[in-house]
């Protein structure tokens, strides 16, 4: 079959080539692979930049197919159907955090940029009806990190006011659409002009960009003042961060791309009672509560482009730029 393995020989850093499957293990199933989304991590191990990468290794983690083979402990009745893949792997029985066997698909082991990919039955779930399976390609790493940020750790309730920065990448783009349909009111930041109206068509009552060097009080004077933020950069972004929160508010991050913050205002902190949460992923409830909450209420995550497989460097080069909004898919 054909995959797309990490080839740091290679001038891209990726290579399609040729590449075989282990046998089906007991407990494994085997999916035909439809459509398959783009992450953050699949570029940053073209890169170099991601820990423990190995060449030779399939990447992808997002992945949505139809199952063609069961391993023998595994129920027939799933054959023939149209799946989604929790690529988040042993997270263990702590809700509250991940074990120390945590991995996720794609890296180091065999993800879904491939014709075919083997995973254990454990990480299935029914594909949502109303999704095309380029739209549900897009759902399962972005939408689990999402849902954990703004419903599992930011408890976000109806009325409640929500900052989602960077608005246009995957997590982003769900956490926005999971305020929305929290009831809440969503607030974003963006540099891009074209992304904060894209914000807005999907519900969020304003956005901000974040190069104007008075947005901090823009912001406040709009809404007093957020109840949570949800964030990826940190850096030298997170003592404004700090200060567009409510007394009592939460910032949730989920990554640090710029880095980690230069300073601290700890009497904000302390005085204000502010929580400063870190999170990742999400447990097996999380995804089985985050696709239920998707049917509920009907969210389509938004695709930035679809590629074919064999474009996947130009898809892999969008990736870097950064210019996209939402999520990018190769269609296998």
């Amino acid at each position: 079959m054909q995959g797309l393995v990490l080839d740091q020989d290679n001038a891209s850093g990726i290579n399609i080539k040729e590449v075989s499957l282990p046998d089906l293990k007991p407990q494994e199933v085997k999916v035909k692979v439809i459509a398959a989304a783009l992450n953050h991590r699949d570029e940053w191990c073209r890169q170099g930049k991601y820990p423990n990468i190995k060449d030779g290794i399939i990447l992808g983690s997002d992945g949505a197919g139809v199952v063609e083979a069961v391993g023998e402990s595994v129920d027939k009745a799933w054959l023939g159907k149209e799946v989604i893949i929790n690529a988040a792997n042993f997270w263990g029985d702590d809700q509250s955090v991940q074990s120390a066997d945590f991995q996720i698909l794609g890296m180091p082991t065999n993800g879904t940029m491939a014709e075919y990919v083997h995973v254990n039955v454990s990480r299935l779930c029914d594909k949502p009806q109303h999704l095309t399976f380029e739209e549900a390609a897009a759902l399962p790493l972005a939408g689990l990190t999402a849902y954990r940020a703004v419903l599992y750790h930011g408890q976000l309730k109806p009325g409640r006011q929500l900052l989602v920065t960077g608005f246009g990448g995957g997590v982003a783009q769900f956490a926005a659409q999971f305020g929305v349909a929290a009831g809440a009111d969503v607030y974003v930041n963006s540099s891009s002009e074209e992304k904060l109206s894209k914000a807005k068509a999907l519900g969020a009552i304003a956005g901000f960009n974040y190069k104007d060097e008075n947005w901090v009080q823009s912001a406040l004077d709009q809404t007093g003042g957020f109840d949570l933020v949800v964030d990826s950069a940190m850096g030298d972004t997170f003592p404004l961060l700090i200060k567009v929160l409510k007394p009592g508010g939460k910032l949730v991050f989920y990554g640090a791309t710029l880095g980690n913050p230069p300073m601290m205002d700890a009497r904000r902190v302390f005085w204000n009672q502010l929580t400063i949460q870190g999170t990742t992923m999400g447990s097996d409830q999380d995804f089985a509560e985050m696709v239920a909450f998707v049917e509920s209420h009907q969210i389509t995550p938004l695709v930035d482009s679809i590629f074919s497989f064999s474009d996947a460097r130009t898809a892999f080069d969008r990736m870097a730029e950064g210019k996209q909004t939402g999520k990018i898919v190769l269609k296998i």
